[in-house]
């Protein structure tokens, strides 16, 4: 059995932007610079036959480029119960465009059908007991954090190993996206 995802990997400029939000919040574990991703589906853990389908399917993926800005901060998880920091995403119908088609291709390959309602974020931190008041200070000063815009012009199949200091991630397959980017004319 292998544990998969596919993820946009994110450029260079926007995840040293990123990476320098990292620190202030007592209880996060921070996410390495070079495992900060934009998960589009979470696939779990199957087969490696399995796994040789999605490949297939991804590599007949249609959709094109296009641009993505980063933006704000939050948390999943209740005040109290904060259990990820993320950075969130400009609202982007290239980007839920894409993530559809995505969705659709692991479906015909047997997987089920995502019950969660798609909601994009680079996670940056995962969380802990974090203090009320130092999390709050944090969403507080970092609320207008804006990245980007970055070209998005393929998607990755990563394989997650699961560690005791976390996750590592391996990127397994690129899929580039088609042509011009979305919406920037003939």
């Amino acid at each position: 059995m292998i544990r998969l995802f596919v993820a946009i990997t994110i450029a260079d400029a926007v995840r040293q932007r990123l990476a320098g939000l990292s620190g202030g919040v007592p209880g996060a574990r921070w996410m390495e610079p070079e495992s900060l991703h934009l998960t589009l589906r979470f696939i779990g853990d199957v087969h490696e036959d399995q796994a040789i389908d999605m490949d297939e399917a991804l590599t007949a993926l249609r959709a094109p480029s296009f641009a993505l800005t980063l933006e704000g901060v939050g948390v999943f998880g209740s005040a109290r119960r904060a259990r990820i920091l993320w950075a969130g995403v400009e609202r982007n119908e290239a980007l839920s465009h894409l993530q559809a088609k995505v969705e659709s291709a692991l479906v015909r390959c047997g997987l089920p059908a995502e019950e969660r309602k798609f909601s994009p974020h680079v996670t940056l931190a995962r969380l802990r007991d974090p203090p009320p008041d130092r999390l709050g200070r944090f969403l507080t000063d970092n609320g207008l954090f804006r990245a980007g815009p970055m070209v998005v012009d393929r998607v990755t199949l990563y394989r997650s190993h699961l560690g005791n200091g976390g996750s590592v991630y391996e990127a397994l397959s690129d899929y580039p996206l088609a042509g011009p980017l979305a919406g920037s004319g003939p």
